[in-house]
């Protein structure tokens, strides 16, 4: 799993797949900045705020490194793919998203109460100077599924499995890449503060 720096960005990225990286790590002199959206608010309309909140705290663009989205159900796999391809366009669009590589880390979840009729942007970070810094980040979500496959739906550890035992292999998945991605940014779960657990 390897690791690279996205300057413009001033934060180093876990090498993903084209829609999301592995996760981010704020390089020297900076850290990561987390901004949550008070009530969700739609793709189009959540990059236009985090434009505008961007300008406003004095940062480009490219400090965007991690987006926290939510949908409405799981997607199939050819929605999906036209999802990531409507969000990495605007990506592509800001300088971010450069040769087929996706330095932005993503989480995508889709609430069982709550949720909203189309995706939304519940809360995104970005990167601002400071002095000292360096020792923040934010690792990507993850499934139960290996990333990079064809498709989820034919990789899914246990798929439909919800015994105790199925469940025990799925969250042991999820815990090694979560790990994994830790590690790759030079950091373990005695370095974590917050994390988001979800099912």
């Amino acid at each position: 799993m390897g690791t690279r720096e996205f300057t413009d960005g001033a934060y180093r990225y876990v090498e993903g797949v084209s829609q999301y990286s592995g996760g981010v790590a704020a390089l020297d002199g900076y850290d990561i900045v987390r901004v949550r959206f008070h009530r969700p608010v739609p793709l189009v309309g959540g990059f236009a705020q985090i434009e505008r909140h961007l300008g406003e705290a004095g940062r480009p663009r490219a400090a965007l490194c991690a987006c926290e989205l939510r949908s409405p159900a799981p997607f199939t796999e050819a929605g999906f793919r036209a999802f990531n391809d409507h969000y990495v366009e605007t990506l592509d669009r800001w300088g971010i998203f450069r040769d087929g590589l996706n330095p932005v880390a993503r989480s995508n979840v889709c609430p069982a109460i709550g949720g909203s009729p189309e995706p939304v942007f519940h809360a995104f970070s970005y990167t601002r100077p400071v002095t000292g810094g360096g020792r923040s980040f934010v690792v990507a979500g993850s499934g139960e599924a290996p990333e990079g496959q064809a498709n989820y739906r034919d990789h899914i550890v246990r798929r439909g499995d919800t015994s105790e035992e199925g469940l025990r292999e799925k969250a042991r998945f999820v815990l090694s890449a979560m790990e994994a991605r830790l590690a790759a940014l030079g950091f373990a779960w005695d370095d974590t503060t917050a994390t988001q657990v979800y099912t």
